[in-house]
C-alpha cells in the first residue's frame, strides 16, 4: 500500500527526515513515536504530497507521489486519502453532518449519496442524532469524533492521523483513539499515527520511534 524509500527531507541546513524508509499494507496501523518538533508531521505530510522530499520516494500502490506534479497529488489526497489532526480542523459554520460530508462534495457523490454516507459514518462514530449540531455545541472529544467520521466517510485506502489525541483527556484520547483503530481495521484501510503517547503507539501493530538519526522499530 505504502512504501518509503530512503525519505530524506530538509529545512535549510537541518535535516528532519534522514533516509526514511518504511513499508505498509492494508489493514496495518504503523505508530510513529517522537517529541514534538522532530519531524513526524512533516513526514505525514511528505507521504501526503503536501511537502517535497530532497531525496528519496514514496510510493502509493507502486506509483510514485514524489514524481507527481500539483492536481494527481491534489486528486491522490482527495480519492485515496483520509486525514485526522490534533486541532480537529472541523469547519464552525458548518453542521457535523455538513463537515462529514465535506470530501464527498468535493469528490461530487449526489447530494443523497453525500448525506446516506455520512449519517452511516456519523453513527459509526456514536453521534446518531447529532448530525444537525453546530461544532460549537459538541465536546473535543466529540469535536474529535466527527474529525474521524470526516477522515473515514470515503473510505480512504490510507489514513494520516497527526497526534489524533493530543488535545484530549485521558479517558477521551482512549475511547478515541480505540475508536479510530477499530474503523481503521473494520475498514481494511492502512494508518499511520503520529504521536508522542506510547499508550497511543501500543494500540499499532509496528511501532517506530523517529529521531534525526532516522526511523527506528521499536
Amino acid at each position: 500500500m505504502l512504501k518509503l524509500e530512503a525519505v530524506t527531507k530538509k529545512f535549510g541546513p537541518r535535516t528532519v527526515l534522514n533516509a526514511v524508509s518504511l513499508e505498509l499494507g492494508a489493514g496495518q496501523i504503523v505508530a510513529v513515536l517522537g517529541e514534538s518538533g522532530v519531524g513526524k508531521s512533516t513526514l505525514l505530510n511528505v507521504v501526503a504530497g503536501l511537502e517535497a522530499v530532497d531525496s528519496g520516494r514514496v510510493l502509493f500502490r507502486g506509483a510514485d507521489v514524489t514524481a507527481m506534479d500539483d492536481d494527481a497529488q491534489t486528486l491522490l489526497r482527495r480519492e485515496h486519502f483520509g486525514f485526522v489532526f490534533q486541532a480537529f480542523h472541523v469547519l464552525p459554520h458548518l453542521t457535523v453532518e455538513q463537515n462529514v460530508a465535506l470530501p464527498l462534495v468535493l469528490r461530487k457523490f449526489s447530494s443523497e449519496k453525500a448525506h446516506e454516507k455520512a449519517a452511516q459514518a456519523i453513527a459509526s462514530v456514536g453521534l446518531a442524532g447529532r448530525e444537525g449540531s453546530m461544532p460549537r455545541e459538541l465536546s473535543g472529544g466529540e469535536l474529535q469524533r466527527v474529525a474521524i467520521a470526516r477522515a473515514l466517510v470515503g473510505d480512504p485506502a490510507l489514513v494520516l492521523a497527526d497526534e489524533p489525541t493530543g488535545n484530549l483527556d485521558p479517558q477521551n484520547a482512549g475511547q478515541v483513539l480505540g475508536l479510530l483503530v477499530d474503523l481503521v481495521k473494520g475498514k481494511g484501510s492502512a494508518c499511520v499515527l503520529a504521536t508522542h503517547s506510547l499508550e497511543a503507539a501500543q494500540l499499532a501493530d509496528r511501532r517506530f520511534r523517529l529521531t534525526s538519526e532516522g526511523l527506528a522499530p521499536l
